[in-house]
């Protein structure tokens, strides 16, 4: 028996599970033994069968798998045989079905349901399901428990799985120690739920039997099915809704098994079963609660549970669909999901969620849920109306517009207009819903741009009718209302706006924006304001729709006032309750979304339109004091403020006006001043750039309107009171402001608490002067100064803050003062200063006694006993950091220095008056200054350093003398300063590195200027060694700031680059290497490649340091090219905004060096372009200055700049050759190496002013090169313009050079072009004297090229000839000499057929405003290659050439041009074929044999040569002689060159068959990816028409051909089939033309009418188009096609390849022709 066992064992492996059972008949039959001692021998071999092969592998092999299937394919065969042995099922279940299903679970699912089928097929047969409700179920049922940690209900579960049960079940002649080992191993959680699902549809299918032949139970009747089915189920349900709770795996689990087969099973029908003796109905109801239950929890949580839930809910509407049909016993008991409102806000959400899976199984429950089946695409409902009408298209529709509408048609939504009733049912209007839907998710950017628009207008008008029905479904309540049509509407759009196509996202913004409101019955006011603050907002802030934006100083655009016309309406249908709590909400959406430039003028105008909006709507003042809302406008007014300041960061001056009005438009509307505190309007007002509300600023008017209340319509208060509270507030602000906080005698402060005094003190003096407007209004404020003034010294103690906030308040009046005594000369202006200064001189006597007493802290004994204090504070004054000032000093301190600033600032307002209060005062404030020169004490100096080293400066200028022997300073003070301010800059902290910097510049201008000689006593100079520790130390400091503040760098580059030292040749070069400034500069504009500010104000400086030094400019070469190169994408936004607002970044930029020329400094200064600006306004102006360059005047300055010019032309003209990237050929347009090229080309233009006699030689050979090279236009004009400008300064050069390079005939159509261009400028602009010998010499060889097979060579040279022969051949009548008279005349008749003919008009009227524009004087001056050109194309300035326009104009007429051309060629064939007729009649009168050989020869025309003999000049021989062929040597001579010639010919004919064989063998198809911008999809299709021998390729450009990354993919592919060159806007042509010739046009799209890949049938010739990556095929070019064909796809991602789509395409087009 054992033999027989391991070799049946052994043909397993090989024999299939089908056979088996025939087998074993057979063994059985020939043997003569029973089925039970096979079935005994086979249950015992198994475990020594098995474990062999499945010990430590991780994968069965086939032969495996096959063994272990075939292997219970018999067992099961002899338990049929068996029939109902309960006990041999027992063992075969404990011994090998469970076994089995542990191992194999890793392995092979497949052969697990091999497995379960044949065990499954015994039970249903032998009707022993009562043997797997003993065994299987609870085992499994157990296994599920463990993994789930769930304990078993004995109350509630059906089936008692524990292992006692389990073991009592199974008790018999099993081995219980074998069951206790198989239960002690649980079975894996997938493999558990897969039997049990399993178990339960094969249940399901036995109970359906039964119920077919009428019977409940089956053969011996002891088993009921549906008792059975019921009983697991229960089981099953409360295990399946315990694990969707549980974690991802058990939820993943129950999702593919469980639940599929319970959703089966309750599809119909329900179940009752007897639970320990209690009656249970389970019902649809009771689960699919408990399901709705978990798929609300999961909801709530993360995206994998969301994802889940969305699983959940599609299983059970793919299931339950057509449940609500079938009547039931009690339908009331029922459960639907779709009544629950919190399912219909989860739809909402999942048809906008940012995952794609998300939103495919909510359009797929959606589908099933309203009855659609998916594919269909054909609205059931609305289709049926049409069939009994005809549809009718609108007569004088566009292309387009017919196109929408057959979409439309296609799609069913055409229907909602046509039909006769427009009352849709709630069905209908579902199905409209779903299908727009689709049309953004599903289908190509053409079908959204044609119908979109189109069916969304019809939806719109269907919705004004009400719904035309009288059914109740749960769904159609959802759509019954408009304002519930309307809760479903803004998902369309908001889809719209996310969607991954920018085009798209374009589109459906202006079909949103473009909806006329009023036509729909003013629907506007249902869009939920929810969709408005969410999706529409940030749509809004989208950067595609704002294209135009900016352009030309308009900041604005289409999608920006399309949104304000809409906010408007939508405002103006609300009340003013709901409309002012709108706008205010609106505005709040600034705080929660980050908006970009446009984004935020966008809210800006939005706000300000609905806030305009409400005010219209309600426009009564009394209506809003009954609907005065309780904040008062305090958080709106603080969101307005935010929004100004939000302005700051996209900074432009005349952008950030434009927000402030709109803001301030809003505020005027719904805001009254007098109803907000003050310290909220004081914010506010503060928020607004002041330059706006000074005098004569573009805000002040309505700010003083909305301040005074005339400027608010709905305001609580009149003009006269609100004016008269706000008034009221600012003169109570003084007292508060001096009191608060003063109760307390002594008070500590910093300088960070003296900075927010300062800063509310400025925000009330700027708002206080804003509404003083007469003398009057300042009475308060007057005597407020007066009686505080006067006694300010007798306070009880001089360290409380009243003192010193009062002085504050002085200063920041005294500001305020001064703004408006420089931008105001009013007569009210004036009164107003000489009232303030009346009472300062009041109070001067007062205030001067007080800083005096304030300053004897600096002197007193109290400071000397301190420690000595480091000469470099690190951090704020009294700040955080360790290195600080002690509390009590810092407060006095700071109390001094302000005393004396506000006594300063009172003199400096009442300088113009005459009193001895002011000569007292000024003589205190020098002997202030004097006593601080003279102490002794080291921090006293370096406190006031930055003033005292000032002095000198502002004595001179103010005429201060100074006698015989007095300094200011002596040598050794001054040099000790300086080692001071080395020594501590390293470690300086960033709010003393300005005044650092300030030090050493000023120590600077001591050292080197003639002015401040007299202010050192002995001055030396600097070092090298000097300079190489100030270069070190400002580096260290330069690096270490975090931020990159302008007046820190300005500071830094106007005091180590000192334009006093920057002359000094040693400071630069030092024996050979790198001198300090050398170095620095290379380190700063190395870090400037970084910092776009940095290079900027870099450049400003260096440029002005190199145009009065230019002997320094040979040492900085490398720096000039990085310059000139350099470009970054970073737009630095703060920049003018620091500039405009921060006084001290103003101020150091002022004393930079001067820019070389401040137009084109104001217009670039904030671009990438600045850096190579600066650089190309230097050379110019070096030119300049090398013109006074004369025999007679050796002057150093004007020979450097000539020589520098020239040295840096060389170098850059050797970069433009030689550099790995400048030199490329085949580079990408708009790319980075594009870029460089344009750069260096540009700044080349400038440098030719400085091409001399003795380097041009040098510079022609390398112009030359780069012509001869390929380059794009933009890069190709300016060399061109470089050597106009070489040969008009060189005339004797053009004879020699120029006019032989037009002897090679091999050169590029490109290069040629350029060299027709460069003649034809160099005879229109050469002077008189030279003109005559140009044209001589340059015209003749142009001429030719009027006849250039190349159509834009040809076209170019004729429009550039005709302006030469214009010119110089005006008139026929003025050609007066006879002599060359014939010359003349056809120049003067081409000049006349250049002129009429109609395509050259057509040509010369395309380029209006680009010919005869070239000037070569400004073509080289930065403002002819930068300034005028900027605004034209934001791309490097680089204007459009001419020919570029050439070529575009070519190729939008190039197909008349062809049609044309047809014509006349059907012309001439006309025309031969008359004359071929009459030889024929003649050819028919020769003899036959004569007729052979013409048939023979027609039919080797196509390889026909013409054979000639050429003789050598010593072979020739007087052809009236015929001694030549009387000579048998030269005889035999030509018999063999004839043999020679008949083999050549032979071998060309023979390869020119096999060329034509080879070609015949072709298929007619030709694939179109002219579309196509990706090199790798480009070279695959290549190579997948190679491989499928396809007649062609077309792509956008040949030049790819060449790129090493092409011809790597290919593999030679190009080489081995035709590719075409065909540009994007040539395509149509190219398509119609291959419609003419027969091709039909396919394209490979999904649109609403694309027909399925495998059911089109593709006829012989084609043309087959792919559309872009993302794209698709462009509408225009949809129209062209015959039929779109798609690529059925079954699964999520709905997408592939496009090189994959196009070789899929072309497969199936060889099939079906190789199947023909």
């Amino acid at each position: 028996m054992d033999s027989l066992v391991e070799s049946l064992s052994q043909s397993f492996t090989v024999v299939p599970p089908t056979a088996v059972p025939a087998m074993l008949d057979c063994v059985v039959a020939s043997t003569g033994l029973s089925h039970m001692s096979l079935f005994s021998s086979f249950l015992s071999a198994f475990p020594n069968l098995s474990k062999d092969f499945i010990k430590d592998q991780t994968h069965l092999e086939l032969h495996q798998c096959n063994f272990l299937a075939s292997f219970v394919s018999a067992l099961c065969h002899i338990l049929k045989k068996l029939g109902a042995n309960r006990n041999a099922l027992k063992s075969f279940i404990w011994k090998c079905f469970i076994p089995l299903t542990k191992m194999v679970h890793s392995y092979d699912v497949e052969l697990l349901n091999q497995i379960a089928e044949s065990f499954f097929n015994v039970v249903t047969e032998t009707n022993t399901w009562e043997v797997v409700e003993e065994t299987v179920v609870p085992f499994f049922l157990q296994s599920v428990g463990h993994y789930i940690g769930m304990v078993e209900n004995e109350q509630i579960a059906v089936y008692e799985w524990s292992s006692h049960t389990i073991l009592q079940s199974s008790s018999g002649q099993m081995n219980e120690f074998e069951i206790e080992t198989q239960l002690y191993d649980s079975c894996p959680l997938a493999i558990s739920c897969h039997v049990l699902s399993f178990v339960l549809s094969t249940a399901l299918r036995t109970q359906q039997e039964a119920q077919a032949t009428s019977k409940s139970t089956l053969k011996n009747g002891c088993f009921d099915a549906q008792k059975f089915v019921g009983n697991i189920m229960w089981d099953l349900s409360i295990m399946t809704v315990r694990m969707l709770s549980d974690s991802l795996e058990n939820r993943s689990c129950a999702i593919s098994f469980l639940l599929p087969c319970i959703f089966s099973s309750l599809a119909f029908r329900s179940f009752e079963l007897s639970v320990h003796g209690k009656e249970y109905k389970f019902s649809r109801k009771f689960f699919f609660r408990e399901i709705w239950r978990c798929c609300s929890m999961l909801l709530s949580h993360g995206p994998l549970e969301r994802r889940d839930a969305y699983a959940i809910l599609s299983l059970f509407f793919s299931f339950t669909q057509g449940c609500e049909d079938v009547c039931l016993s009690d339908i009331s008991e029922e459960f639907d999901i779709r009544q629950e409102k919190e399912f219909w806000d989860e739809m909402k959400r999942g048809l906008v969620d940012k995952e794609g899976l998300v939103r495919k199984q909510t359009l797929y429950i959606l589908r099933r849920m309203l009855h659609l089946v998916e594919g269909n695409k054909f609205c059931s409902g609305i289709s049926a109306k049409l069939s009994n009408g005809k549809s009718s298209i609108p007569s004088g529709m566009t292309r387009r517009g017919l196109w929408a509408e057959r979409e439309a048609e296609s799609m069913g939504l055409e229907k909602i207009c046509s039909s006769v009733d427009r009352c849709l049912n709630a069905q209908q209007r579902w199905e409209s819903f779903i299908l727009l839907y689709e049309i953004l998710e599903e289908y190509g950017t053409h079908l959204v741009e044609a119908a979109w628009t189109h069916q969304i207008t019809l939806l719109l008008q269907s919705l004004q009718a009400p719904i035309n029905s009288t059914s109740e479904r749960a769904y159609e309540g959802q759509t019954k209302d408009l304002e519930d049509i309307f809760d479903w509407l803004p998902i369309l759009w908001e889809r719209g706006f996310c969607h991954h196509n920018p085009q798209v996202r374009c589109f459906i913004m202006q079909s949103f924006l473009g909806i006329e409101w009023n036509n729909h019955g003013n629907c506007a006011k249902l869009v939920p304001d929810s969709f408005i603050f969410g999706p529409f907002m940030q749509g809004l802030n989208d950067p595609v729709h704002h294209k135009e934006f900016g352009v030309k100083g308009v900041y604005s655009s289409r999608t920006i006032k399309g949104a304000a016309k809409f906010l408007r309406q939508f405002a103006s249908c609300l009340n003013l309750r709901t409309g002012v709590a709108f706008v205010r909400k609106l505005a709040s959406v600034a705080k929660q979304q980050s908006f970009g430039r446009a984004g935020l003028m966008g809210l800006a105008e939005s706000i300000a339109s609905a806030a305009c909006g409400v005010q219209k709507h309600n426009d009564c003042g009394e209506e809003w004091l009954e609907n005065k809302l309780s904040d008062n406008g305090e958080d709106f007014l603080d969101v307005l403020r935010f929004i100004i300041e939000c302005s700051k960061q996209h900074f432009n001056p005349n952008y950030r006006l434009r927000v402030c009005e709109k803001v301030m438009e809003t505020a005027m509307c719904l805001v009254c001043s007098c109803d907000v505190p003050l310290e909220i309007v004081l914010h506010f007002v503060w928020a607004v750039p002041q330059e706006f509300t000074n005098h004569g600023g573009s805000l002040r008017e309505r700010m003083q309107e909305w301040l005074s209340g005339c400027g608010k319509k709905l305001c609580g208060a009149t003009f006269c009171s609100t004016e008269k509270l706000v008034l009221v507030s600012l003169y109570d602000f003084p007292e508060r402001f001096i009191s608060h906080q003063c109760s307390v005698h002594f008070i500590t402060y910093d300088d960070e608490d003296l900075d927010a005094w300062a800063f509310e003190a400025k925000r009330w003096a700027r708002v206080l002067f804003l509404l003083i407007n007469d003398e009057h209004h300042v009475e308060p404020i007057l005597m407020f100064i007066q009686h505080h003034g006067n006694s300010i010294c007798k306070q009880k103690n001089l360290f409380e803050a009243m003192p010193l906030k009062f002085l504050i308040l002085i200063t920041s009046i005294i500001r305020e003062l001064q703004i408006m005594q420089e931008r105001s000369h009013s007569r009210e202006t004036t009164v107003i200063l000489e009232k303030f200064a009346v009472t300062f001189l009041l109070t001067i006597e007062e205030l001067v006694s007080f800083a005096n007493l304030s300053c004897s802290i600096f002197w007193s004994r109290v400071v000397m006993d301190d420690p000595k204090l480091p000469n470099s504070i690190r951090g704020k004054l009294g700040g955080p950091s360790q290195r600080r000032l002690s509390s009590s000093f810092t407060t006095a301190v700071l109390k001094a220095i302000i005393s004396t600033k506000t006594v300063a600032s009172v003199l400096s307002c009442c300088a113009h008056f005459k009193s001895d209060v002011l000569d007292t005062a000024f003589t205190s404030l020098w002997k202030f200054c004097l006593k601080i020169v003279s102490s002794p004490t080291c921090y006293n100096e370096w406190l006031c350093l930055e003033c005292l080293l000032s002095i000198p400066d502002h004595a001179l200028k103010n005429g201060v003398p100074l006698h015989g022997d007095d300094f200011f300073f002596s040598d050794a003070a001054v040099r000790c300063i300086f080692s001071d301010l080395i020594e501590n800059l390293e470690n300086a902290g960033e709010e003393s590195v300005l005044s650092m910097l300030r030090s050493l510049r000023l120590l600077l201008e001591m050292f080197y200027s003639e002015k401040l000689v007299s202010a050192v006593s002995s001055c030396f100079g600097m070092d090298t060694q000097m300079m190489w520790q100030l270069v070190r130390s400002a580096w260290i400091v330069h690096v270490s700031c975090n931020k990159r503040r302008i007046a820190p760098i300005a500071a830094l580059l106007s005091s180590v680059l000192h334009s006093s030292v920057f002359g000094d040749e040693g400071m630069h070069v030092t024996d050979n290497a790198p001198g300090p400034l050398k170095w620095f500069v290379e380190k700063i504009l190395e870090e400037g490649t970084k910092s776009p500010r940095t290079i900027r104000l870099a450049a400003m400086h260096l440029t002005g340091l190199w145009l009065s030094n230019p002997k320094t400019i040979k040492y900085y070469m490398k720096e000039l090219k990085l310059l000139s190169l350099y470009g970054s994408v970073a737009f630095d936004e703060d920049f003018e905004a620091e500039l405009s607002d921060n006084h001290d970044a103003k101020n150091e930029v002022s004393l930079l060096e001067k820019s070389l020329d401040p137009e084109l400094t104001e217009a670039f200064i904030n671009t990438e372009l600045y850096a190579r600006v600066s650089v190309a306004v230097l050379f110019y102006k070096l030119k300049d200055l090398a013109k006074s360059v004369l025999p007679e005047n050796n002057n150093g300055h004007c020979l450097a700049a000539l020589e520098s010019g020239k040295m840096y032309l060389l170098e850059l003209l050797d970069s433009a050759v030689h550099d790995k990237d400048l030199s490329k050929e085949l580079y990408k347009k708009y790319s980075g190496i594009h870029r460089r090229k344009i750069r260096a080309w540009q700044m080349l233009c400038v440098l030719s002013q400085f091409i001399d006699e003795d380097i041009v030689n040098k510079v022609a050979p390398s112009l030359h090169i780069c012509l001869y090279r390929n380059n794009l236009p933009a890069v190709r004009q300016y060399l061109e313009t470089f050597a106009i400008h070489l040969y008009l300064n060189f005339p004797s050069l053009v004879g020699v050079q120029l006019a032989s390079i037009f002897q090679d005939y091999d050169m590029r159509p490109q290069a040629l072009s350029s060299y027709v261009f460069i003649a034809a400028n160099v005879i229109l602009h050469a002077n008189a004297a030279n003109q005559p010998s140009h044209l001589n010499e340059l015209l003749p060889p142009i001429v030719p090229l009027l006849t250039s097979h190349h159509h834009s060579l040809r076209g170019f040279t004729q429009l550039l000839l005709y302006q030469v022969l214009c010119k110089y051949f005006p008139s026929l009548d003025s050609i007066t000499s006879e002599n060359n008279f014939l010359e003349k005349r056809c120049f003067w008749n081409l000049k006349s057929y250049l002129e009429k003919n109609p395509d050259c008009l057509r040509l010369r009227a395309s380029m209006e405003g680009f010919l005869g524009t070239f000037n070569p004087k400004t073509s080289v001056s930065p403002a002819g290659i930068f300034s005028n050109r900027v605004e034209e194309l934001e791309f490097e300035c680089v204007p459009t050439s001419l020919m570029e326009q050439v070529i575009t104009f070519l190729n939008d007429v190039r197909e008349d041009l062809r049609c044309s051309m047809a014509k006349d060629v059907v012309t001439i064939k006309n025309e031969s074929f008359s004359l071929d007729g009459d030889l024929c009649s003649k050819e028919e009168m020769v003899k036959t044999n004569e007729g052979e050989v013409l048939t023979e020869l027609h039919s080797d025309m196509a390889f026909d040569f013409q054979k000639k003999i050429t003789l050598n000049k010593h072979e020739k021989r007087n052809t009236t002689s015929s001694s030549f062929l009387g000579n048998e040597e030269s005889y035999s001579f030509l018999l063999e060159m004839e043999n020679e010639d008949h083999l050549l010919y032979q071998f060309l004919r023979s390869r020119a068959v096999s060329m034509e064989k080879l070609k015949g063998n072709c298929q007619n198809f030709i694939l179109v990816a002219s579309l196509l911008d990706r090199i790798p999809n480009l070279a695959g299709l290549a190579r997948t028409c190679e491989v499928f021998n396809a007649a062609g390729l077309t792509i956008a450009d040949a030049r790819i051909l060449h790129d090493k990354q092409f011809q790597l993919i290919s593999v030679t592919a190009e080489k081995w089939i035709p590719i075409i060159e065909v540009p994007v806007n040539s395509v149509k042509n190219f398509l119609e033309k291959k419609k003419r010739e027969g091709f039909s046009i396919f394209g490979l799209e999904q649109t609403a009418n694309s027909i399925p890949l495998d059911k089109c049938v593709f006829p012989e010739k084609m043309v087959l188009v792919l559309g872009r990556e993302k794209e698709g095929i462009p509408v225009d070019i949809i129209h062209v096609l015959d039929a779109c064909i798609e690529i059925p796809q079954l699964g999520v991602v709905r997408s592939l390849n496009v090189h994959v789509s196009g070789a899929i395409a072309l497969w199936e087009y060889t099939r079906q022709q190789r199947g023909r």
